[in-house]
């Protein structure tokens, strides 16, 4: 369970967000002030910081709430901190965020503005765990870069030459993958590397959020604006704004975001002043788009904005040549973080990891090698140490299989209907596991069950 630590000076104030969060299922530890926080910080296991930002020297400057975020930063604490405060000024939310702050929220919150953000950010920093323990695909250094594969190779030589020029990239591939990663390689050999890199996740923002959340409000735009806000696309200026799981956003938001996109302007919420959005964009999915455009889903011509260049990342069971050097690195990076130095792979469990199918890409490789670390019993990693799922013939899409079996002939919407009933009975109704093997994100696989009225409960049974 999350443990969010919410710091503010009055005890009101504290309650109203512990009850807020605790409906939704986190658990909450309060502090009165900056020092019994970092107290906290020291022995406890936080998820998500609160942070009010004034305490008992001023009421307005934002100082003391600044100067903890500079000690946070200090302790190297990877912690989201998310600002709340009653005068919300620009100045102080950019203060706050140049330095580590993740988002804001005005005092008195909406709850569900406030539940929405700390999920958001939550989410977003299981990404960044993710991609932490995937450091493997990603350095500023290329020598670093792990790519044996020519695929590889060659993928990093084109994302190299595209980071030259300022020309939107939409980036392809599995979940799992990498996209995120191969989007900061991007930004670093950029002549934007000095600027911000800032990330959304397209698919956690409510609808009727999307325009605050991208183009930022005035205070009074609504009924819950309470302050100004600063949006995606303003606080990303002169950077680079990277679009995750952009397949998600709505049909009837596309056009607002194909506008900005074609003239680089927009408006605030709220207000009539047109600003100029001087970002590069990076977008990614792992859906295939040409199907959502054929469906209705999505737009071509937003789809002919983003994909200047399109870079694609191949699955891990198509670069086999990558998987040791990739065990063996994160190998290393777990056992420094679980401080069990030494640690090798025998040769059977290398033999196991290169036969292996790897639905969940480099992701799952790196979740299965932090579990062999963790439950191992001594230094030398066998294959039965890294519980490696073995699906069933009939699931398992093989290159073998499909050599020797031809795919019977069936109408397209029937044949798909099959496949995915038959992936939700091999991972027990499970329908983000059953998504993800079959290459489809969260929506997508929603979008078919529904499409073709499946019951998950006669695939759960």
């Amino acid at each position: 369970m999350d443990t969010i630590l919410v710091i503010d000076d009055q005890a009101d104030v504290r309650m109203a967000a512990i009850v807020a969060l605790n409906q939704i299922g986190y658990q909450c530890i309060e502090a009165q002030g900056p020092e019994q926080a970092l107290e906290i910080i020291s022995s406890t296991a936080i998820s998500l910081i609160l942070l009010d930002m004034n305490f008992k020297l001023d009421t307005t400057s934002g100082a003391e709430g600044l100067r903890f975020l500079q000690q946070l930063h200090t302790l190297s604490a990877n912690i989201p901190v998310v600002v709340m405060t009653a005068w919300a000024s620009v100045d102080v939310a950019v203060k706050a965020m140049q330095l580590g702050a993740v988002d804001f929220v005005e005092k008195p919150w909406n709850n569900l503005r406030l539940t929405a953000v700390v999920q958001q950010q939550l989410k977003q920093q299981k990404t960044n765990h993710d991609n932490a323990c995937l450091k493997a695909l990603h350095s500023t250094s290329d020598a670093n870069y792990i790519a044996l594969s020519a695929t590889m190779q060659q993928l990093l030589a084109r994302a190299k030459r595209a980071a030259q020029t300022n020309a939107s990239i939409l980036i392809t591939g599995e979940n799992g993958t990498g996209k995120s990663l191969l989007a900061h390689y991007i930004h670093q050999h950029s002549n934007r590397s000095e600027q911000r890199f800032v990330s959304v996740n397209i698919g956690a923002i409510a609808p009727s959020l999307f325009e605050s959340e991208l183009f930022g409000h005035k205070k009074g735009a609504f009924t819950d604006a309470k302050e100004d806000r600063l949006g995606r696309f303003e606080i990303a200026n002169s950077g680079t704004l990277f679009l995750d799981e952009i397949a998600t956003l709505p049909l009837e938001l596309q056009s607002k975001m194909l506008r900005v996109l074609e003239s680089q302007e927009f408006e605030v919420l709220g207000s009539s002043q047109t600003k100029i959005a001087d970002v590069r964009i990076i977008a990614a999915t792992n859906a295939e788009l040409a199907k959502a455009i054929e469906e209705g889903e999505f737009r071509r011509d937003l789809l002919f904005r983003l994909n200047t260049i399109e870079l694609h990342i191949p699955p891990l069971r198509e670069r086999p040549e990558d998987i040791v050097e990739l065990a063996n690195h994160l190998l290393a990076t777990h056992s420094k973080k679980y401080q069990r130095s030494g640690m090798t792979l025998t040769g059977e469990a290398t033999l196991a990891l290169t036969q292996y199918h790897w639905p969940g890409n480099v992701r799952e490789l790196s979740h299965c090698v932090e579990r062999a670390v963790i439950m191992s019993d001594n230094d030398n990693i066998g294959a039965c140490d890294l519980i490696l799922a073995q699906p069933s013939s009939e699931a398992s899409i093989s290159h073998s299989a499909a050599a020797n079996q031809s795919l019977p002939l069936l109408p397209l919407e029937e044949l798909e209907k099959q496949m995915i009933q038959k992936a939700l009975a091999e991972f027990n109704g499970n329908v983000i596991a059953a998504g993800e093997f079959l290459g489809l994100s969260k929506s997508a696989i929603y979008r078919r069950i529904d499409k073709h009225q499946l019951d998950l409960k006669e695939a759960d049974s």
